[in-house]
């Protein structure tokens, strides 16, 4: 897929959700905020509870940019986990290295800083994760290598060009962009999280 049918389909996925998923798509849904399609303006009939689930479940799964069988496993740890099922999913999810690369203003899309993972441009306490889905642990510190420093997207990036299309950076990320360095100071709490969902709809969809 090109990275033009890839935006398109960013977009569209955008106004079906409700929720931009890019910078370019908040611009499209700020001018077109209702879904896509010749009946895209009219007002969604009543919706059964499983649709409204399964509607929540599918924004959360593209804010992260993970796959079915990665949200579902997420869900299955958290259930596992003492405390709240929601919030121990979102916490899982969040702490991943491709999210926090994102978080940290080292990319300006998730699927950027997926691909920055797995180009082996990120260190994490000094070595080498190719791996987006690795849990990064509070007192880890994530750093773009030296040799990838040089390269024009994380020049751009170091000059906190990314920071006008992303969230503030959230409490429990202590960052220096223009060394592209961020430490995961802390667990982060579910409130604080920048994604726009109702978790308990996610686990009640799972739950059923």
């Amino acid at each position: 897929m090109t990275n033009v049918q890839r935006s398109r389909r960013q977009v569209r996925l955008s106004r079906a959700l409700g929720i931009a998923l890019t910078p370019k798509a908040q611009r499209i849904f700020e001018k077109r905020p209702y879904a896509p399609g010749e009946h895209g303006r009219t007002r969604r009939r009543t919706e059964s509870d499983y649709a409204v689930r399964l509607r929540e479940k599918q924004r959360l799964r593209a804010q992260y940019g993970v796959s079915e069988k990665q949200l579902r496993a997420a869900y299955e740890k958290a259930t596992r986990t003492a405390g709240q099922t929601g919030n121990a999913m979102l916490q899982d999810l969040e702490v991943r290295l491709d999210n926090l690369v994102l978080r940290a203003g080292i990319a300006r899309t998730t699927a950027q800083a997926r691909q920055f993972v797995t180009h082996r441009h990120i260190l994490v306490d000094g070595n080498i994760v190719n791996r987006p889905s690795y849990r990064v642990k509070p007192g880890q510190t994530i750093q773009v290598k030296p040799k990838s420093q040089t390269m024009v997207p994380f020049q751009i990036a170091a000059e906190g060009v990314h920071r006008d299309v992303l969230p503030a950076v959230p409490g429990y990320l202590d960052v220096n962009l223009a060394s592209l360095k961020a430490t995961l100071t802390r667990k982060p709490e579910a409130e604080e999280v920048p994604v726009q969902v109702n978790i308990q709809y996610v686990v009640e969809f799972y739950a059923r």
